[in-house]
């Protein structure tokens, strides 16, 4: 059995494969992440080996006692991976949007996909029939947005985020909601025409923590799927672990 350990910017995903897919899934605080790995450990005795990716930060006495208890692969740039990767600078890919890439591999083969990670930042990534990973865009998130409108101004309050009753905001609340969410809606529904547009046979995949809140609203034709970079890091684990 493998475990999944994705740190993020806020909390720390955890989940356990095996043979047949996803079993469980947990999130954590950064803090508390050893404390679980152990107690899944002592729980699955068979829980032997590991993945770790990265974008927010983990102690070195996290990393060395994480070490301990799993075979361990942290990704980094010099990870082996299944796919041609044309970035300009490789060594800048985050390692979540290279999990990404990966899981597109996994269940789309041969295909031209585009994923959508919306999430603090919404991320978008291609890569083409041919196995080539060819970039992509980054832009910011819902929240990010909802938090900019209040922190760089003077009088806007900060917002949760809300489905808005109109694209004509008639308060100060309904016009943020309005500008917040259906912006990114046009956002990502204009992104997706445009691939469409390159690409006629395009598979769009829609992942990350507002995935949900958004999927219903888009115009475009996606497949949802909330672990898709879950499935993504267990690949690579598999792909290295047949090398």
């Amino acid at each position: 059995m493998n475990l999944i350990i994705d740190v993020g910017n806020s909390y720390v995903k955890l989940a356990v494969f095996n043979r047949n897919g996803l079993k469980h899934r947990f999130i954590v605080e950064h803090n508390k992440l050893v404390e679980q790995v152990t107690m899944l450990i002592e729980e699955i005795p068979s829980l032997k080996r590991g993945v770790l990716s990265s974008v927010g930060k983990l102690t070195s006495n996290q990393l060395r006692e994480l070490k301990d208890l799993l075979d361990l692969l942290i990704i980094d740039s010099k990870t082996a991976l299944p796919f041609i990767n044309t970035y300009e600078t490789p060594k800048t890919l985050g390692v979540d949007r290279i999990a990404l890439v990966c899981a597109s591999i996994n269940e789309f083969s041969e295909s031209n996909v585009l994923i959508i990670d919306a999430g603090t930042c919404i991320t978008y990534d291609f890569i083409n029939e041919k196995n080539e990973y060819l970039g992509g865009a980054i832009s910011p998130g819902i929240r990010v947005r909802y938090k900019s409108l209040n922190n760089l101004t003077a009088n806007l309050p900060l917002l949760e985020t809300e489905l808005p009753r109109s694209i004509i905001g008639c308060s100060t609340e309904e016009s943020i909601h309005s500008g917040v969410v259906n912006g990114v809606l046009k956002e990502i529904d204009g992104v997706i025409e445009d691939y469409k547009c390159k690409y006629s046979d395009l598979t769009v995949i829609l992942t990350g923590g507002d995935a949900n809140f958004l999927s219903k609203q888009l115009k475009s034709s996606i497949f949802a799927n909330s672990n898709f970079l879950l499935e993504g890091l267990n690949f690579i684990l598999q792909f290295n672990l047949n090398e």
